[in-house]
């Protein structure tokens, strides 16, 4: 495990001092529609822009601690018997919501309508997502909706949900329905696995819902960057809403395309894309080339990867491009959607947070940095065969995060892992970020967790200020000569497909099914990757002690609030715990703002569900999930109520339970007396 996990045996019994600044009861006042009309969240981050924002503000500081559960949907997750599957499946899902209904699904891709005000389910819609196929990463973050400009006739005409699938489906469904939509592909189908190269089967997949802009569908994908350096395209496909016929696609290194030797592939886009509907603009935040630790046999910047990319939604060609990271070495992907504002009133700007802990902001039509952004020396590489770059771009805005630590910034309150940590530290390369993997073993800081994650951030338009939610977790990195194994080089050419397979030196790796463990989970991270093509195997864990305490300066958690217009940071509070006696816990689910005056977020290992105060960070509620949420929420009204929905289903890699709940949070009900008809306290909602 990756960290010390709060048991349930310790949550239970908490003082009401425990709970934060909120009475464990209070009064109930009757729920308030303050809405001049129901709120909504028709896309993932909230709208196409990414905002994560809502003008609902019912829920107010004055009434939040008084929250409780109004329905719970279980999506019988878990139902079907899969040991494996079941057991690395992680719920990241979040709802949206159209005509009162809300549109999520599992972890295997089933979709389920329901109604938003109840929680009873309207339909839903099983793909058949097998189980048993050695799928690469079990999570799914959501649905899309597209609705026609113009009303046609016909089943799918006007509205259909879209999911894209594990397994390599784009399918499309009716809205109202759920039935197939009979022009979409074949029977409602499109097989994802025609005209891109793909490599391995199993690596090759989706996670992340699609982005409309206008009728047209934007779909990345998800890879194994790190197994082999033949990974599959990182191609950004454009499809037709109506019929499913692929318009476009867009590969961020078109050099790796119809290589024989391969010696580089990937770049790819597995995160959420963000739009401008009027200028017919789609965001894309790309991924490093493969393999993720090694660049030797992939030398020079390797641009498109590691950039946010403009591209024109209609036809796919590149409008502007950014790289954040040059030759990445890290696996520092852009993880997070690109959030579409207006800087200072009046610019149309766009801003990404990184795994780096940098924030940088571009006028968005252009590509012009709206705050400098300066090319600083960082360390050269000690291990033979690589060159990494020796600039990278450094935003000048405040990052989320310290860039670097040394051994004598660690103070732990536990002095036996003080003084482990320390030992450690002096052991190891660490020259601050950018410091580059090495045969002796470097620190990378802050990790593949980051900083910031495929969470990404909230933005409130009122206020010009951005919340994100970060990790502080420092990774040790080492590279590895193969020792040579007879025959491995021949099998891994015939399961590739391959002919023509690079030379590397010192042999090959062990069989890959066995080797990799997922870098965004949080949970386990003794990993070991193949590099197959280069001439090392990566070695790869968290540093921390045998007691699982992480060798950082604290908290391991926060979340973070940056006034985008100003440039300056506003407050910075830690979020969540994992190990007792410390503040803080990592995660990679997001935070959701509203015109209340909150912040509503999750994704913690204590299992706990917040609010927090946006102008201040003052934490004013807080509630105990089935289990551990490592997904974004949302928030919505119906009927003149608003809720806050979290999907509240674990993560199989950290190990603390599983969960098939969907809950909605709202204020009680008045009776007629107007008093609310029930008390609730902080404790509710816990598992049992």
């Amino acid at each position: 495990m990756i960290t010390k996990v709060l048991s349930r045996s310790r949550l239970s019994g908490r003082s009401a001092v425990q709970f934060g600044a909120v009475a464990l009861f209070a009064l109930c006042l009757p729920v308030r529609a303050q809405e001049p009309k129901d709120a909504g969240w028709p896309a993932y981050g909230g709208t196409l822009e990414g905002q994560r924002y809502s003008v609902a503000q019912q829920i107010d500081a004055t009434n939040v601690a008084q929250l409780q559960p109004a329905w719970t949907f279980h999506m019988h997750t878990f139902d079907t018997p899969s040991p494996f599957s079941n057991w690395r499946a992680s719920t990241e899902t979040t709802p949206v919501l159209w005509e009162g209904t809300l549109y999520f699904d599992s972890p295997f891709d089933t979709v389920y309508a329901v109604d938003a005000a109840t929680g009873k389910l309207k339909w839903t819609f099983d793909p058949k997502v097998d189980r048993e196929s050695g799928i690469y990463i079990v999570t799914s973050r959501g649905v899309t909706l597209w609705h026609a400009r113009h009303r046609r006739a016909g089943v799918c005409g006007s509205d259909e949900v879209i999911v894209a699938t594990l397994d390599r489906r784009l399918i499309a469904r009716d809205a109202r329905t759920g039935a197939a939509c009979p022009r979409f592909g074949k029977a409602g189908t499109v097989d994802l696995t025609q005209g891109v190269d793909i490599g391995i089967m199993e690596f090759y997949g989706f996670t992340s819902p699609g982005t409309v802009v206008g009728d047209t569908i934007v779909l990345g994908s998800s890879v194994g960057d790190n197994q082999t350096t033949f990974a599959a395209s990182g191609a950004v496909r454009g499809f037709d809403a109506v019929t499913g016929r692929q318009k476009w696609s867009w590969e961020p290194l078109p050099w790796t395309l119809g290589k024989k030797d391969r010696t580089s592939g990937s770049a790819n886009a597995w995160s959420v894309m963000s739009g401008d509907a009027e200028h017919d603009l789609v965001f894309v935040p790309t991924g490093s080339a493969s393999v993720d630790f090694y660049g030797g046999t992939r030398l020079g910047d390797n641009r498109d990867a590691d950039s946010i990319v403009a591209l024109r939604a209609s036809t796919g060609e590149k409008v502007w491009s950014f790289q954040l990271v040059h030759h990445d070495i890290w696996d520092y992907d852009t993880p997070s959607e690109p959030v579409l504002f207006q800087f200072r009133g009046s610019i149309p700007a766009v801003a990404i947070t990184t795994k780096t802990s940098m924030v940088y902001v571009f006028n968005r039509l252009t590509g012009e940095p709206l705050y400098p952004i300066e090319e600083r020396p960082v360390p050269a590489s000690t291990l033979p065969g690589e060159h990494a770059w020796p600039t990278q771009p450094f935003s000048t805005l405040p990052p989320l995060t310290p860039l670097s630590f040394t051994a004598a910034d660690v103070h732990l309150h536990d002095p036996a892992a003080q003084a482990f940590c320390v030992s450690e530290l002096k052991k190891l390369d660490n020259r601050g970020l950018f410091t580059p993997p090495s045969k002796l073993g470097s620190v990378v800081y802050p990790g593949a967790l980051g900083g910031a994650n495929w969470g990404s951030a909230a933005f409130d338009p009122t206020s010009g200020v951005l919340y994100t939610r970060v990790s502080r977790m420092p990774f040790i990195v080492r590279e590895v000569t193969r020792f040579p194994e007879h025959g491995t080089r021949e099998v891994w050419a015939k399961k590739l497909g391959i002919e023509h397979l690079p030379v590397w030196a010192g042999g090959s790796p062990p069989p890959l099914k066995n080797e990799f463990k997922s870098p965004d989970s949080g949970g386990e991270q003794r990993e070991g990757s193949p590099q197959v093509g280069t001439p090392y195997r990566l070695e790869r864990q968290a540093l921390m002690t045998p007691d699982e305490i992480p060798c950082v300066p604290g908290p391991f958690g926060s979340i973070e609030a940056i006034n985008l217009n100003t440039g300056k940071k506003v407050w910075s509070v830690a979020h969540g715990a994992m190990v007792k006696g410390e503040a803080g816990s990592v995660g990679d689910g997001g935070v959701i703002a509203t015109a209340g005056g909150l912040l509503f977020v999750a994704s913690s290992n204590d299992g706990l569900f917040r609010a927090y105060e946006s102008a201040t960070g003052r934490e004013l509620w807080k509630t105990e999930l089935p289990a551990p949420a490592n997904a974004t929420p949302m928030t919505y009204t119906a009927k003149g109520r608003q809720y806050v929905v979290i999907a509240a289903g674990g993560h199989g890699f950290i190990g603390q339970g599983k969960s098939d709940a969907v809950i909605a949070y709202a204020l009680p009900l008045a009776n007629p007396h107007g008093n609310a008809s029930t008390k609730h306290t902080l404790l509710e909602g816990r598992r049992r």
